[in-house]
């Protein structure tokens, strides 16, 4: 069986980008991405995500300036909060848990480019998910960078970098992000 381009995208192999479906669907997200930025009815920007995004919870919000690649390959639980101007580009899934804070200006980036000039150049490139566990909060202006895991009870400082995967009940800061703190916490 042979695997489309998209396939080989979700999958995280080396895909061609300029692929006429992966266009199509960009495109798709574009006219979306322009209705939801508009909308000042945050009822209408809840149910057109629910519509639009793989999985939702049913209470969920998201405040205008949001960017995506393609929406239907981020996934959000309950509860799920994001403030303004996010950036969530999703080559590969992006998993988010229950009782998400996300601050102003995150970005959650899985897409990566080959070290190779000559597959760059042709426009090759791949990704790794993100996976964000239950009861995080990402301050303001946080990066996370493509394959890392969060756990749950997770806290990010403002303006860090998460360039690895980390456990549960720590609090994260700095570039790259590490931790600071231990957290002692009974189970929500």
């Amino acid at each position: 069986m042979t695997q489309t381009e998209r396939d080989k995208m979700l999958a995280g192999k080396l895909y061609d980008a300029s692929d006429k479906e992966l266009k199509n669907q960009r495109l798709e997200a574009r006219r979306k991405l322009m209705a939801f930025n508009a909308e000042q009815d945050e009822k209408k920007r809840s149910s057109m995500l629910k519509d639009w995004f793989g999985t939702t919870g049913e209470h969920i919000f998201m405040e205008t300036g949001f960017v995506c690649d393609y929406g239907n390959n981020i996934h959000v639980g309950e509860n799920f909060y994001a403030n303004f101007n996010q950036t969530f580009l999703d080559v590969c899934e992006i998993r988010i848990g229950d009782n998400a804070m996300i601050g102003p200006n995150c970005q959650l980036l899985t897409p990566l480019h080959p070290l190779d000039a000559k597959e760059r150049i042709a426009g090759l490139e791949y990704g790794k998910p993100i996976t964000i566990g239950d009861n995080v909060w990402l301050a303001s202006g946080v990066t996370i960078l493509p394959g890392v895991t969060l756990g749950d009870n997770v806290v990010v400082g403002a303006g860090s970098v998460v360039t690895k995967s980390f456990g549960d009940n720590v609090v994260l800061a700095g570039n790259p992000a590490r931790i600071i703190k231990q957290l002692d916490l009974p189970k929500v």
